[in-house]
């Protein structure tokens, strides 16, 4: 099919976003793809950010505007919500926060790269990230991933901010499958994890393609300063990490007939590795294959095992 009859289905979701949600509707008026509906979940703002929707949907030219009332349990729960709703019905899926601006040809890019792909397999596109003040400047950038994602990647860690990632419509089939089983830590991660333990293909750009706005109320921040990635590290030799990665594996297991072999059988190694003595736990972690993307964040989680913080 030509890209530019592609229907997109962006699926916001807002809660008090007023201050900066009409920024971010004008970057999804100003992206080169000519056909998209807004599917937009509030999960009880009292600030206004309805109202400015509202204005908004009377003249959204490039298809429908959709406002919904979210599910209020929390943003991994309202973004749930829209990966569940089957009124919902595209070509391809995006996630978006109601505060980030896009760059204009955000969609029409990923959407080049799944061209070239069978549409029957489920494919992820995400890229990296500009991070801005509030006031809009760009201060820096995400990290550059170079090592290629996979499985063994996303098992112990997020690589995709969500709202960078666009599925085809087998990829948010096989995620909305496995969602109606579980909750997730986050959208992006879970993505992340089902789209490559059933087999599917993930696209890292290297381009940031959104400016992702880091301020107060941010519910997760960018891991872009070192004060940052310390902080994470800390949360990781804390166990916190390790309780986001016991409800990874809850949820994989039940979905353990969406997995490949290849993927069940390193998943298997994954979880058998978190118990037992030492040099078992780590022949185990070895043997999986996991890593993370860089040397010092592959050493920090051998240094996890062996603290048993993972």
């Amino acid at each position: 099919m030509d890209e530019a009859y592609l229907r997109i289905a962006v699926l916001m979701g807002t809660k008090d976003g007023a201050a900066f949600i009409d920024e971010q509707l004008q970057s999804l008026l100003a992206q080169s793809h000519p056909l998209v509906d807004l599917w937009i979940s509030d999960d009880g703002s009292i600030d206004g950010t309805t109202a400015i929707i509202e204005t908004w949907k009377s003249r959204w030219p490039k298809g429908r505007m959709t406002l919904m009332e979210g599910p209020r349990q929390g943003f991994a729960a309202n973004f749930r919500s829209m990966i569940l709703d089957r009124r919902i019905d595209a070509d391809c899926y995006a996630f978006c926060d109601q505060d980030d601006i896009w760059e204009s040809d955000k969609l029409e890019s990923a959407i080049g790269w799944m061209r070239a792909h069978d549409a029957k397999t489920p494919l992820m596109f995400c890229s990296r990230t500009a991070t801005m003040t509030e006031t809009g400047t760009v201060v820096s950038h995400s990290p550059l991933f170079a090592r290629p994602p996979s499985f063994r990647n996303a098992l112990v860690q997020s690589i995709a901010g969500g709202n960078t990632i666009l599925l085809n419509a087998a990829a948010r089939d096989m995620l909305a499958r496995a969602s109606t089983r579980t909750g997730f830590v986050s959208h992006d991660w879970w993505a992340y994890l089902i789209v490559t333990a059933a087999g599917g293909i993930v696209r890292y750009d290297p381009r940031p393609l959104v400016r992702y706005r880091q301020h107060a109320a941010n519910l997760v921040g960018a891991n872009v300063s070192w004060r940052a990635r310390v902080s994470r590290l800390g949360r990781l030799f804390k166990g916190e990490f390790a309780g986001w990665t016991d409800l990874n594996l809850d949820g994989l297991a039940v979905n353990r007939d969406l997995l490949t072999e290849d993927a069940a059988a390193c998943l298997d190694l994954f979880t058998s590795g978190r118990q037992g003595g030492l040099f078992r736990r780590l022949a185990a972690l070895r043997k999986s294959g996991v890593y993370r993307q860089t040397f010092s964040g592959t050493l920090g989680l051998y240094l996890a095992f062996i603290l048993g913080r993972i």
